[in-house]
């Protein structure tokens, strides 16, 4: 590795930070309730579905799959829509087609070709990330998954893993939420990049760097 280069492996939060899941998960809501009877307001979709998920997750381990398809239904009897249970799956299988920020690929291709490895840590099932790395244009070397470690960010297990598997290299993990990765980083010790693509408040602890875009972090790292 060459010594100009501050780490040897940068990990990625994948929804939020690689790919653009509010657009997917609000076009997903807006498909669905076509021919229902009923009108969401995509705002109000994704905030309710931003609140609602983690708690969710936190209840027990199950499935990607199964926390998108409950939380969809937990949405949709809070905002008063009579989501048919046939058609509760709805997410899971819009998740496919969500697509990648326009900085994506791009700081993904510098990172690569200056010799650094790539990694995801995901709150995903492992077959619905096959799926989303596709729309990828890197190698990725390292993936931890919900599914392996039996457990969703923030809990430790995704960064534990990653530890593991990484072993003695220089790691940065880089990450758009705040509570799922920056906060977990910090209590265990693992240097974080914060891509406040939201230009959230700063809040506590705070990340080792801060950065609005993936182009940013290529900028700084390339």
């Amino acid at each position: 590795m060459s010594a100009a280069r501050p780490y040897d492996i940068i990990t990625f939060d994948c929804y939020g930070t690689l790919i653009d899941w509010e657009t997917g998960i609000a076009g997903a809501f807006t498909r669905a309730v076509v021919g229902t009877g009923s009108r969401l307001d995509p705002h109000t979709v994704l905030a309710t579905y931003e609140r609602i998920e983690p708690v969710v997750q936190a209840e027990r381990y199950q499935s990607y799959r199964e926390v998108l398809t409950e939380s969809a239904r937990r949405v949709a009897r809070e905002l008063g829509w009579a989501l048919p249970e046939a058609r509760a799956g709805f997410l899971a299988e819009s998740l496919p087609f969500w697509i990648p920020f326009a900085d994506t690929n791009p700081a993904l291709e510098r990172l690569f070709k200056a010799g650094y490895q790539l990694g995801i840590l995901s709150n995903v099932d492992d077959d619905l990330l096959a799926e989303t790395r596709k729309h990828l244009t890197v190698p990725i070397d390292l993936i931890v998954t919900a599914q392996q470690v039996r457990s969703y960010k923030p809990a430790d297990g995704h960064f534990t893993t990653a530890r593991e598997r990484i072993g003695g290299r220089r790691w940065l993990h880089a990450a758009r939420s705040h509570f799922h990765d920056v906060a977990p980083c910090k209590r265990l010790g693992v240097p974080v990049a914060w891509i406040n693509r939201a230009r959230e408040a700063r809040g506590e602890p705070r990340p080792d760097r801060e950065l609005s875009t993936l182009t940013e972090l290529a900028d700084w790292l390339t």
